[in-house]
């Protein structure tokens, strides 16, 4: 377990950027504690510095998992958040995305929401910009990236995509065996 590359963090932060914007600070310097991100065998982890100190004594082969994997960095050096990422980014997330209870079940298994799924959509979302999807009772389903900017979306036909799939809770059964 090692820190980021100065390359690496400025990858990770970019990517977080897009769901969270400016509030990367407050994901780090919590009320709870001083966080910060590490990376084991090609993934990404959110670790409290105090897990960290108690981590550097074991060798690096017997550790597994350290923290949330918040992603990994691929071979071409692009960040895949994960799933797992999803409770630590809906507090912070400036976009956001809400079906109606019908939908939901489709975006579970790994669908676009569509314009005839969206109940409501936060205010000024640019296109292309990080969202979270919630349920209409406003729990936090997934996140995606949004096809259509918030005017636009108001004018778009019933099978438009407004927001493409990245990560939705149903990875948790689809892809249990690659989450560590």
């Amino acid at each position: 377990m090692r820190p980021l590359k100065n390359e690496e963090i400025t990858v990770v932060f970019s990517k977080l950027k897009h769901y969270i914007g400016s509030n990367i600070k407050a994901l780090l310097e919590r009320s709870d504690g001083l966080y910060c991100f590490r990376l084991h065998n090609g993934r990404v982890y959110y670790v409290k510095e105090d897990i960290v100190k108690f981590a550097s004594t074991v060798p690096h082969e017997n550790i597994i998992s350290l923290g949330v994997c918040f992603g990994k960095i691929t071979k071409g050096g692009k960040f895949l958040v994960h799933i797992t990422a999803l409770d630590f980014l809906h507090p912070y997330c400036q976009n956001k995305i809400w079906m109606k209870e019908s939908a939901e079940q489709n975006f579970m298994y790994g669908n676009h929401v569509y314009k005839s799924g969206l109940s409501r959509i936060s205010e000024n979302t640019p296109k292309y910009a990080g969202v979270v999807v919630y349920s209409s009772k406003d729990v936090p389903l997934g996140f995606g990236v949004a096809a259509k900017a918030t005017a636009e979306c108001r004018h778009s036909d019933p099978m438009d995509i407004i927001c493409f799939h990245q990560a939705d809770i149903g990875e948790y059964i689809r892809n249990e065996d690659t989450l560590t």
